[in-house]
């Protein structure tokens, strides 16, 4: 039985207007894509940011590896591979000034991997952050989390925008490393296709609520919840 990554156990939270999360309950074992879809609001984005975000209040439990994040939420950053816009890299540098800058962040930042996703992603290391397209932006950012082995890939719309084709390769890239690394991928998207034939698991967000939650067959693996 694969360990599991992430677990959400009966996570809500309340805002001035109400609930924005309710009762999320879910784990993802490693090597699975956990796909998020829902209307504008349903609460996708706000999920992923209950994860990245200490400031967020809530309740229940959010597990990466067993370990509730709340207890040392800084070590869980190592853990986690964020990609989204919200993602606050200098504009004005290059890509490989980002990494030296930011990579300081992190325990355990390899700069040769970083090299190597770069060389994966068809990006050069020498391209201002603020020049690239959105998609670029998206394939650089990839490779900043690959650097630093996280042991969960939080993808934040990041294949809108992608080249049709390159995006094939993304998730080929995708698949390689979780196989190499024992991680899993919670991935937003709005791309049908991608839901029904790229994710493993598919989850339905509606108005906070976790409305679904199933494995896709044609992706040909078995459930775990």
């Amino acid at each position: 039985m694969e360990p599991v990554i992430l677990e959400f156990d009966h996570v809500s939270g309340l805002a001035k207007k109400g609930f924005v999360l309710s009762d999320i309950s879910f784990a993802l074992p490693a090597g699975y894509i956990m796909g998020l879809a829902g209307k504008n609001g349903a609460g996708k984005t706000t999920l992923i940011d209950y994860i990245v975000n200490p400031k967020q209040r809530y309740t229940g439990t959010i597990r990466i590896g067993g370990e509730d994040i709340r207890r040392d939420h800084s070590a869980m950053q190592n853990k986690i591979g964020f990609v989204s816009e919200k993602n606050n890299f200098l504009q004005e540098h290059s890509a490989s000034q980002n990494a030296k800058i930011f990579g300081m962040v992190y325990q355990h930042f390899d700069y040769e991997r970083f090299h190597y996703a770069m060389q994966q992603m068809e990006l050069s290391e020498t391209k201002i952050v603020g020049k690239m397209s959105r998609g670029e932006r998206m394939r650089f950012q990839m490779a900043f989390a690959m650097a630093h082995h996280p042991s969960v890939y939080l993808l934040d719309e990041a294949t809108a925008g992608m080249d049709p084709v390159f995006r094939i390769d993304f998730f080929r890239i995708l698949q390689k490393v979780m196989e190499e690394e024992e991680s899993s991928v919670l991935m937003t998207s709005h791309i049908a296709e991608e839901m029904e034939r790229k994710m493993d698991f598919t989850g339905i967000l509606t108005n906070g609520r976790l409305s679904s939650f199933q494995e896709n067959s044609a992706c040909n693996t078995r459930s775990y919840f």
